[in-house]
């Protein structure tokens, strides 16, 4: 089946909100990487080892290590096959180009573990290299990017910061949003960033261009990266929240001011 002939009502439908109630053409669809899925459960329950048949590449020791993992979550299942990806065909330009441009976005979320682990470029290149990405339309895209950078981002943010200082002022919401949602002091699903933790100073020239950022999706981020900072450091966030009240009395300033604040007494 071509994308074009799937049925309108699959390509606009709302997605199940439980993973028993995904329709068995639309799962079927989804691990044959010709549909993207639309909402969390249905990127959950893709068939990793089902779906990665489609770049025709063997699967077998995918399929051990990924079997070798204690209940592996999707995370960790799509790490592993991004990375086997690059350590065994890291020189194949045009598998790298299928995966990068594929229409599932399942399949684009290999993109980011396979740049992330390219020993020839610095956090730098990546970063640059993973832009497409982090613009994704796709919400599953754009989260695995920040999984994937993290932990070496973290490990030089003195040249990441400034980078991103720049980036926090694109146009584009998405890029923005990577700013502070990829540098969280404590994050989800991953490990914390101790000296940012105790040093949440250091972000603040990206904090500043962003505390009346007129998006949603970037004041949440935001305000959740304050809430984070607050757990170790709430005098850093309460006086920066009340200078931002005061310089800067705009909705969105308020909102992400109220978001950063809800876990100080």
């Amino acid at each position: 089946m071509k994308n074009n002939d799937i049925p309108i009502e699959i390509l606009n439908r709302k997605g199940a909100q439980k993973a028993i109630d995904i329709p068995e053409q639309v799962l079927l669809l989804l691990n044959s990487g010709l549909i993207e899925s639309v909402n969390l459960t249905e990127w959950l329950a893709v068939d990793h080892l089902e779906l990665v048949k489609q770049l025709f590449v063997d699967t077998e020791d995918i399929e051990k290590q990924i079997k070798a993992l204690k209940k592996p979550p999707t995370m960790q299942i799509i790490r592993v096959i991004g990375e086997y990806l690059y350590t065994h065909h890291q020189k194949d330009t045009q598998l790298y180009k299928r995966v990068a441009e594929h229409i599932s976005d399942s399949i684009r979320c290999y993109a980011p573990f396979w740049i992330a682990k390219e020993t020839d470029l610095s956090i730098e290149e990546k970063l640059d290299k993973c832009r497409p990405f982090i613009g994704d339309h796709h919400f599953g895209v754009r989260e695995v990017v920040w999984m994937a950078l993290r932990p070496e981002m973290s490990l030089h943010l003195e040249r990441v910061i400034p980078l991103l200082t720049k980036w926090a002022t694109d146009p584009e919401a998405n890029i923005r949003r990577f700013c502070t949602e990829s540098l969280r002091p404590r994050g989800v699903w991953c490990a914390h960033i101790e000296i940012l933790k105790e040093q949440p100073e250091k972000l603040l020239p990206i904090l500043e261009l962003l505390k009346s950022d007129p998006s949603r999706y970037v004041q949440d981020s935001v305000g959740n990266w304050l809430n984070d900072a607050s757990k170790t450091r709430p005098d850093f966030v309460r006086d920066l929240c009340t200078r931002w009240s005061a310089e800067s009395p705009t909705k969105a300033t308020a909102y992400i001011v109220k978001k950063a604040m809800r876990s100080i007494e």
